[in-house]
């Protein structure tokens, strides 16, 4: 066997069409318990734990006992990013699932990606952020500029907090359905947090569309505008 990375073994533990499941339903950025997991894969719950078992080991997800229940969640945001860039190529590729129903739409519009705002609402808010000044590229990097400071500090999010994590600051982020980058890293999931606070948006239940109201729909586009 050659030496280096083993892609191998990442992609049959993805390609799995159970496993693939478990993660997709675990980008809600939820703790699920395995239970909740079987019934997202359509198996049983001892086949959930076995795969479960193996994605854990893999360091894909990672899983904590509270109460009588055992939650699992994504490893980390690096996960995350993979399994949104695989569904981006997935959806350029053409390999679509194709779902019936009101949700497709509201889907493309605005999503949770693992934790921070996907969809054409994800790539409004950085195409915003990147025409004003406040983001700007360094090759494949994203970085928050002085004026970027002073936007977010303005908006109410805790830079300081942020910048004690290890987590980068800002991360670009391949959206599957618009096919171009949103935001992602501490900013991108602190500035989701500050428009679910000012009650613009909110998560609804068992699903990742993030549902704006008419006046946070409006609120949103005044404070990222094109």
């Amino acid at each position: 066997m050659r030496e280096g990375p083993d892609i191998a073994r990442i992609g049959a533990l993805i390609g799995d069409p159970a496993r693939a499941n478990m993660l997709t339903a675990l980008m809600s950025g939820k703790a699920l318990t395995a239970t909740e997991l079987a019934a997202e894969a359509g198996v049983t719950a001892q086949t959930a734990s076995a795969h479960l078992s193996k994605l854990a080991e893999a360091g894909l997800t990672e899983g904590r006992k509270q109460g009588r229940h055992r939650y699992f969640t994504l490893a980390d945001d690096e996960v995350g990013a993979v399994l949104e860039a695989v569904m981006g190529l997935a959806a350029k590729r053409g390999h679509l699932r194709t779902r019936t129903g009101p949700k497709n739409p509201a889907l493309r519009e605005a999503r949770v990606c693992y934790n921070h705002l996907a969809g054409e609402m994800g790539v409004r808010l950085y195409d915003s952020m990147l025409a004003s000044g406040g983001l700007q590229t360094a090759g494949q990097d994203i970085l928050l500029t002085g004026k970027g400071d002073a936007f977010a500090c303005e908006f109410g999010v805790d830079l300081d907090n942020l910048n004690t994590t290890r987590r980068p600051m800002c991360r670009p982020c391949l959206d599957w359905s618009a096919r171009r980058t949103h935001l992602a890293g501490a900013l991108g999931q602190a500035l989701l947090t500050r428009i679910t606070d000012l009650g613009w948006a909110k998560r609804e239940p068992e699903s990742r569309i993030i549902a704006f109201s008419t006046s946070g729909k409006k609120a949103f586009e005044s404070a990222f505008p094109l």
